[in-house]
């Protein structure tokens, strides 16, 4: 009932910027936690970015400086604005978000299906 679709993927020179976008649909009552991940080939996927639904963020120490997360819960959209990139940011960036479908239902996880975010040198 509930996806999570991303969106501001592309290629871009080393030291431009690109915004990212991720909106939440379906059957929402409210969401927690979002947060933006990433995953290189070959690679583990890691966290990039977490914001809280009190808006409290956390950064990967090698985004912090460059990468800005916030979010529109009215627009039930989190967005990752990325500066002044680099080659090693070259990645498929993934959003997730904790929801709440109704009042009295559990946590439900869910991530986006990715966008792909290239550097070139």
């Amino acid at each position: 009932q509930v996806q999570l679709v991303e969106s501001g993927g592309g290629l871009v020179q080393a030291g431009g910027s690109l915004r990212l976008s991720c909106t939440a649909s379906g059957s929402i009552f409210s969401i927690a936690a979002m947060g933006w991940y990433r995953q290189a080939p070959g690679k583990q996927r890691e966290m990039v970015a977490t914001i809280t639904r009190g808006g409290s963020t956390n950064y990967a120490d090698s985004v912090k400086g460059r990468f800005t997360i916030s979010r529109d819960n009215a627009k039930n959209t989190v967005y990752l604005q990325m500066n002044s990139l680099k080659p090693e940011d070259t990645a498929v960036y993934y959003c997730n978000a904790g929801i709440h479908s109704d009042p009295r239902s559990g946590l439900l996880i869910r991530w986006g299906q990715g966008t792909l975010v290239t550097v070139s040198s």
